[in-house]
């Protein structure tokens, strides 16, 4: 078992001396014939590791993320093959993650096809008809946001549960990098008075970029990240992952079915509100179904993060702005945000933390929505620091509003009974 270890462990290492050889910049030939020689089979759990290292070593994640494909590149010859779907069962999560990819992967075979087409007109060519189907490649490939956000939202927490914090770091990353991509190709695409020569030039720089973005992902999802999951996740993270994916929706396949989880429960170290009898309030006195209640109507979604940056709660609206995982309870917030904004989370609590600050307030377009974005420093009645929380409301309807309304009118029916 020890020579097992110690092999495991030289592996990891090896693999960090090759890649920082490589972000200093050695051809990757070399250092794939390097790998061939002194690695030997390497699997998903190694690799992650080596990443995780690295960022503790003080490696920045925005290099890694930088380099992430070209480490995949020279590490596809050392990789040990993966057998996923003889695992698990139609409809597990996994299941669906990999089905959407090989969705995802027909349609980036086809917009790279049409891309190709695209590429090779001559000018004064027609390029409409091609540039029509390469957009409806574009628009299927925004399901892509569904599939991240449970990724991120659902399979990230539990594994930074187990101490693995790699591949979140990186990955969310990289699913940034292509929903930009998406975004500036889908603009170009809807561009007027366009040259064939310009169309020539899209198709062979951000639309090849995309493709390739969308591909490597897939591949680092079925070797690394699914693996990894399975390895690791306990069958009730699975039965939670499982029952909350179907809010955040999914990417151009329905899940198969045949899977269903154990029941899910609280951890023994919560405790449910009493159901009878009302809680005492300086204001007053609430039942725990009023209480519910009233977190479910405001027009407002709450999210409060404890002294120690974890998340601790949220309001669970029905019309949330920015969608939120029953996993990510008792997650640091600084996972909980892309690794570029991590910067801005961390002053915002430090300053509250230090009694600088009291309030940080940001608005946003999201959607087509006007979004305005506040995080208040919550204090104790001795001025302690106890949390911070957020406060996220559209205000798109607000910001319209003119003139007066003193007479009763109702915008909307209520919703009917249960």
């Amino acid at each position: 078992m020890s020579e097992l270890i110690n092999n495991r462990e030289h592996r990891i290492h090896t693999l960090k001396s090759i890649i920082r050889h490589l972000h200093e910049g050695k051809a990757p030939d070399e250092v794939r014939q390097q790998l061939a020689a002194i690695v030997g089979d390497t699997d998903h759990a190694e690799i992650a590791a080596m990443e995780q290292q690295l960022m503790a070593e003080g490696m920045p994640v925005e290099e890694v993320r930088a380099m992430c494909d070209l480490h995949a590149e020279v590490l596809r010859d050392v990789m040990r093959p993966v057998q996923i779907r003889p695992r698990i069962l139609a409809g597990h999560p996994v299941d669906t993650f990999e089905r959407e990819n090989a969705a995802l992967g027909e349609v980036t075979r086809a917009l790279r096809a049409d891309l190709q087409r695209l590429a090779d007109l001559s000018d004064g060519d027609e390029a409409s008809a091609i540039v029509q189907a390469v957009r409806g490649h574009v628009n299927a490939l925004f399901d892509v946001e569904k599939h991240y956000a449970r990724k991120e939202l659902l399979l990230f927490p539990f594994l930074e549960q187990h101490g693995i914090t790699g591949p979140s770091k990186v990955m969310w990353a990289k699913d940034d990098e292509v929903r930009a991509l998406l975004r500036d190709f889908a603009g170009a695409l809807r561009a007027e008075g366009v040259t064939t020569a310009e169309w020539r030039l899209l198709a062979g720089s951000v639309g090849q970029q995309l493709v390739e973005s969308v591909e490597s992902m897939i591949y680092k999802e079925h070797h690394i990240l699914l693996p990894l999951a399975l390895d690791t996740l306990t069958r009730e993270e699975w039965g939670q992952v499982w029952s909350e994916s179907p809010r955040l929706g999914w990417c151009l396949v329905e899940p198969g079915d045949g899977y269903r989880p154990p029941d899910t429960r609280l951890p023994a170290s919560a405790m449910e509100l009493p159901r009878q009898g009302p809680l005492a309030f300086p204001g007053g006195y609430l039942s725990a179904e009023q209480l519910l209640g009233i977190f479910s109507v405001l027009p407002v979604d709450l999210t409060f993060v404890d002294a120690d940056d974890r998340v601790a709660f949220f309001s669970e609206g029905p019309h949330r702005v920015f969608a939120r995982s029953k996993a990510i309870v008792g997650r640091k917030v600084q996972h909980c945000h892309p690794p570029r904004s991590v910067d801005v989370v961390d002053r915002i609590l430090d300053d509250f933390r230090a009694g600088r600050h009291d309030l940080a307030e940001f608005w946003i377009e999201f959607h087509g929505r006007f979004v305005h974005i506040r995080y208040f420093a919550v204090r104790s009645p001795e001025r302690q620091y106890v949390g911070c929380l957020e406060v996220t409301q559209d205000v798109t309807g607000i910001r319209a509003l003119e003139g007066e309304r003193r007479l009763l009118e109702y915008d909307q029916p209520a919703a009917p009974a249960p």
